[in-house]
């Protein structure tokens, strides 16, 4: 909804005040100006990037629409998830694990906390990380290293696509002016004109310049920094899988790793200790 209302916003002001000061809209409506500049635009982006990351950016709307996805509520069930799963740990032995890990798709643990359970990259995180840690693997400076190195990996994966919006934001504007001066070519070709029509074709030349801006700044340049915020809130969610993974492999007992973990989120978005004590002491045992 926020993204719908920023578009209408966008729009409202900038055509809104172009008819408040009695603009003419038909002067607006030049198709070739549009095509060079955005035609340009998608050839200069398939020439800039990989297919992944083509194929990643057309995915980006619906992603925007929906914003991010981890909300405070998400956070809950995150921490919940991270307890009982460090519970059973304590109770019953590293071994309990494995029915969960090496099948975390029919993990009856994993399956009473949806939102974590499909997202497949963090279920394949905490699954990984537990399995060394079953086959022996319990240096914490050592997975923490590891940790990092994928997490940084997976964030410059995202940041790709955010480059390449932002890369079109940068873009644009210059081929507005391309476009504008095509314009003003085929107008000196027609200088015998009279003034009107000289008028009109001069006004449509300089469509392009601002096409290119309007594109570029009301809608690219946001999309960009929509996607970098959407990503950065995912970073945290896997921040806190790694903050608490890392202190139960230390030692600390389930209430305290959560406890780790809850720290690394947001403020604005954290549960308070209160609220995560009500939801674990709600969950019911592992097996």
């Amino acid at each position: 909804m926020r993204f719908i209302v920023g578009i209408l916003i966008v729009f409202g002001a900038v055509f809104g005040g172009y008819a408040g000061v009695g603009g003419h809209f038909e002067v607006l409506w030049q198709p070739f100006e549009f095509i060079i500049i955005l035609g340009a635009a998608i050839g200069a982006f398939v020439i800039g990037n990989t297919g992944p990351v083509i194929k990643g950016t057309l995915g980006v709307f619906g992603t925007m629409m929906k914003g991010p996805k981890y909300n405070k509520a998400a956070y809950v069930e995150l921490l919940g998830m991270q307890f009982s799963l460090y519970k059973l740990v304590q109770s019953k032995g590293i071994l309990a694990l494995e029915q969960h890990i090496e099948n975390p798709h029919e993990s009856t643990l994993f399956s009473r906390f949806p939102t974590f359970a499909k997202n497949h990259h963090a279920v394949e995180f905490v699954c990984d990380y537990l399995r060394m840690v079953t086959l022996g693997s319990n240096n914490v400076h050592e997975l923490e290293a590891l940790m990092d190195e994928e997490l940084e990996t997976h964030h410059q994966e995202r940041h790709r696509i955010v480059g390449a919006v932002q890369a079109l934001a940068d873009g644009t504007p210059a081929l507005g002016i391309v476009a504008a001066v095509l314009g003003v070519i085929h107008t000196m070709g027609a200088i015998s004109e009279p003034p009107e029509v000289l008028g009109h074709m001069i006004g449509g030349a300089l469509v392009g310049t601002f096409f290119g801006v309007f594109v570029a700044y009301g809608f690219f340049a946001p999309f960009a920094q929509s996607l970098g915020n959407i990503y950065e809130a995912e970073s945290k969610y896997f921040l806190s899988l790694k903050v608490g993974l890392l202190a139960h492999i230390g030692g600390q007992v389930p209430v305290m790793a959560v406890e780790f973990a809850r720290k690394a989120l947001l403020s604005e978005d954290r549960p308070s200790f209160a609220e995560i004590d009500e939801a674990t002491s709600n969950l019911p045992a592992s097996t």
